[in-house]
């Protein structure tokens, strides 16, 4: 039996879909979830069913950048024209054909962070089902001439705690081999990220990506406020049994768990953006590191996908509200 208080079940959860209106942002399609819990997020259908907007309780926890929603059709995919449309959001998946800066690899030229995330969705649609709900997209990379790659994703969000779920199936639908680079840009913003933010990522290695992250090594997991002209600072960090990043804020007492499993996403970058405006923090499983795939096919690091093949991914986010949930997690690391 249904809920005898309420007429329709988006009084306390659920999905709605909305067009945006005016601007590059024009047409795009987006669902808004909302849990009844306190969370709350936004599917951006048009670029890879990314998630753009993300909080819980009201709180913000992702980063918008200055560009704001960019449609597809605005995408330049030449060198880093990437940035021209980089919305960030909370979700930006980089891939499939590559990750990281431009380079060119077997005779091909592949843009700043691949061209999966300037893709929309070709089906999309949600379902509730038992405690959760679900949004499933169909994301195909393909072209003639060239790859052909499926990406077929369900975000999953329960209904009795504030979790998401996000699951990814890449699938060769070609009649060649090819590689598959993926990387879940994950943005954390302001207020959740502020100098008074603490960072837990659990690793067993920490290593910097240039020279310039390393005179900053020692404070890798310090946040600090917005500084003008920062240069950005990446950090490779090495997991063994379970990947874990976590932030938390004491100031506004929100904060979230990011959990995957290093064993297909073992690489993760920390990308430590303290700009003004520009003031950012990038959580980012991957299979891969963001040098793009010229260098990993020379470090063989590579996942290549045989015909017919496909690969799993998942990555699951667990918001944090209050001390106490954050005291469990990090064992009082942070007193």
């Amino acid at each position: 039996m249904k809920n005898p208080y309420i007429g329709h079940e988006s009084q306390l959860y659920g999905v709605e879909e909305h067009r945006l209106v005016g601007g590059r942002g024009d047409g795009m399609r987006l669902f808004q979830v909302k849990n009844g819990k306190g969370l709350e997020f936004t599917v951006s259908a048009d670029r890879c069913a990314d998630i753009s907007r993300l909080s819980v309780e009201g709180v913000n926890m992702g980063y918008f950048s200055p560009c704001g929603y960019v449609a597809p059709a605005y995408y330049d995919g030449v060198g880093d024209g990437f940035l021209k449309s980089f919305t960030a959001g909370f979700l930006t998946t980089c891939g499939l054909n590559g990750v990281g800066v431009p380079c060119e690899d077997q005779g091909e030229s592949l843009p700043l962070h691949g061209t999966i995330g300037n893709t929309p969705a070709e089906q999309i649609w949600w379902e509730k089902e038992e405690q959760e709900l679900k949004i499933h997209a169909v994301v195909p990379d393909e072209g003639i001439f060239s790859r052909k790659l499926v990406l077929r994703r369900t975000i999953r969000c329960s209904l009795t705690e504030n979790v998401i779920c996000i699951q990814d199936r890449i699938i060769n639908e070609g009649d060649k081999e090819y590689p598959v680079m993926l990387l879940y840009h994950m943005n954390m913003g302001y207020p959740l990220l502020s100098e008074h933010s603490r960072l837990y990522v659990p690793s067993v290695e920490v290593t910097p990506r240039n020279a310039h992250a390393a005179e900053g090594i020692a404070n890798w997991h310090q946040m600090q406020k917005p500084e003008a002209g920062f240069e950005e600072q990446c950090y490779f960090h090495r997991f063994k049994e379970e990947g874990i990043a976590a932030i938390y804020n004491p100031e506004v007492e929100k904060g979230l768990v990011i959990l995957f499993d290093p064993k297909n996403l073992p690489f993760f970058t920390e990308w430590k953006m303290m700009g003004q405006r520009d003031y950012v923090l990038g959580l980012e499983p991957g299979n891969c590191h963001p040098d793009g795939r010229a260098k990993m096919r020379k470090e063989g690091a590579l996942t290549i996908l045989a015909p017919g093949e496909q690969a799993d991914y998942q990555v699951e986010i667990r918001m944090l509200t209050g001390q106490a949930q954050w005291d469990a997690l990090t064992g009082r690391r942070f007193s």
